[in-house]
């Protein structure tokens, strides 16, 4: 069997995969976000922080319960990091410096899961389980809630309640993320991934030399920063490591549950809306961009351009030889069309035109699928604006599941958009007006490349990077901080207040002027919508990147 025809079955299992519990899992998780009755476990929380399950929120309540929730997670995790010398299981590991901790903690709180540093010889057990693991499922959980307030938002009418922030975190955290956690978790162990509280082994190298490989809770890690779109790796080699990603079937496994909850939210939003059919377009869109993204980054790898990598068939510098270059694109392209950022290769040593797709990706705002919860209320955006251009071509005022897009609502979705790319843009300019740019082996347009995915991957709270530059210092932790800050939490208000301004409003009925949201002119008009504005935002800058490299 090629390598190619072994990539092509590999994808078709996942995508098979995926249509199969797109409706099973999608009708439960509607269940969770819709049903009233509390567990007895719920109930204890409810009771525990003072929240009234059965009161509902507006948007400015739900979005300052969000924002006030963040804030006490990123002290919680920054104090924590501060202080693990002194905590048990600490492992013999120093504090981490401030500004280190100041960016773990933003990039965990903020879903990014960025990581300029090695876990394995910087956290602690008792850091990486009660921070990072456990910031791993409430800010995938955040993300959820936020996309659902968005949907009741289109949902419901002349009301401005959007649900419970609580009740859903809570609800999504121990219904949604967990079980499929526990059940991921096991399936890892088995498959050999490593899951124990152990200081480390020494083992004896092929050299003759000794090395200390560090155990850990590791497999139940591994399952949550995969399921939620976190991607923070216990290791520095995250998901190409042995211990975390043993086997090309867990490696299959992975990828799937990257786009597990993503590619299922669509049926959550046509059951909510009271239309499957409007969930369906929403998936086909995101499909089309999907495998679109996966194709062409399978292509510019396997074809290799270059004299060593047309001799020996594809480009395999970088890659993990268990996983083969065909998975290993297509681990990339998944990593980075959603917020995950997970690596089982060297993105750094792709070719230039294929290094260049995982930063189109998160470019294209990570809507295909997208983040938990971020990638549907991205991809709702962008529907938003796809109607407004639409309702300019004819004349008439636009509509989108029976709500009027007015000044306002344009307004938020344009922001909305806008917020990303600024941060992207502003944060390259600034390390290279700053002398930041350096790069330790790279220079000219590769090294624009390594700045450029470092901002667009931080912004876009991806976490991913090219490598090839020193980000561990004050002024890139904190730069890059303040991107995966503002880049996570900007928008989510705008949503919210986007969902808001959607409740109040009352349905307006469809006409003949109407333009039909579940048809496939509209879902290429999404699909059109979005690579255009991508294209027009960037395009300067990857054709003094990766596209100048590449040609």
């Amino acid at each position: 069997m090629t390598m190619t025809t072994a990539g092509v079955i590999f994808v078709l299992t996942l995508v098979a995969a995926l249509v199969a519990v797109y409706k099973p899992f999608g009708d439960y998780m509607f269940r969770v976000v819709s049903g009233t009755r509390q567990s007895r476990v719920e109930r204890g929380i409810y009771r525990l922080v003072g929240v009234n399950p059965a009161a509902e929120q507006t948007w400015g309540v739900y979005a300052r319960s969000v924002l006030a929730f963040s804030a006490i997670s990123l002290l919680f995790l920054y104090l924590l990091q501060r202080v693990q010398n002194h905590l048990w299981l600490s492992l013999g590991f120093d504090p981490v410096v401030p500004h280190g901790a100041w960016n773990t903690a933003v990039s965990f709180v903020a879903n990014t899961n960025w990581q300029s540093y090695s876990g394995e010889s910087t956290m602690g057990h008792l850091v990486q389980m009660a921070g990072l693991a456990v910031q791993n499922f409430v800010s995938a959980a955040v993300g959820i809630a936020v996309a659902v307030a968005l949907v009741r938002g289109f949902a419901r009418s002349r009301t401005g309640q959007l649900g419970n922030f609580w009740v859903d975190l809570t609800r999504i955290t121990l219904r949604i993320l967990l079980p499929v956690a526990v059940l991921g978790a096991i399936a890892f162990m088995i498959g050999g991934a490593v899951q124990n509280l152990s200081a480390g082994t020494d083992v004896t190298t092929l050299t003759g030399g000794t090395q200390t490989i560090t155990g850990g809770p590791v497999a139940s890690q591994e399952v949550i920063k995969l399921l939620g779109t976190n991607g923070g790796g216990f290791y520095n080699a995250n998901s190409a490591h042995p211990f975390e990603n043993p086997t090309t079937w867990t490696n299959w496994l992975q990828i799937f549950l990257i786009l597990l909850i993503p590619f299922s939210l669509p049926r959550v939003f046509g059951r909510m809306v009271g239309q499957n059919r409007q969930g369906y377009a929403i998936a086909a869109v995101m499909g089309i961009l999907a495998f679109a993204s996966v194709v062409i980054t399978n292509a510019f790898e396997l074809a290799g351009h270059g004299t060593v990598p047309q001799a020996v068939g594809a480009a395999l510098e970088g890659k993990e030889v268990r996983f083969d270059v065909s998975n290993s694109a297509t681990f990339a392209a998944a990593t980075t069309l959603t917020s995950t950022g997970a690596v089982n290769s060297f993105h750094d040593s792709f070719t230039p035109l294929g290094g260049m797709m995982p930063m189109f990706n998160m470019m294209l705002g990570e809507v295909a699928p997208g983040g938990t919860g971020s990638g549907m209320y991205g991809l709702l955006i962008l529907a938003v604006i796809t109607v407004f251009v639409a309702g300019l071509m004819v004349g008439r005022t636009p509509e989108y599941l029976g709500k009027k897009i007015g000044s306002r609502e344009i307004k938020f979705a344009s922001l909305y958009f806008l917020i990303t790319p600024i941060l992207v843009l502003v944060g390259t300019a600034a390390a290279f007006a700053t002398g930041n740019n350096s790069t330790a082996l790279n220079v000219g347009p590769h090294g624009l490349s390594e700045v450029l995915y470092a901002f667009t991957s931080a912004s876009n709270n991806n976490g991913s990077a090219f490598g090839g530059i020193t980000v561990n210092t004050t002024w890139w932790d904190t730069a890059l901080g303040l991107c995966m800050l503002l880049g996570r939490f900007l928008p989510i208000i705008f949503v919210l207040a986007l969902a808001g301004s959607l409740a109040r409003q009352a349905p307006t009925p469809a006409s003949e002027g109407t333009l039909p949201t579940h048809r496939p002119l509209f879902i290429g008009m999404v699909v059109g919508v979005t690579v255009v504005l991508v294209a027009l935002t960037f395009l300067p800058a990857l054709a003094l990147g990766p596209l100048a490299e590449g040609l």
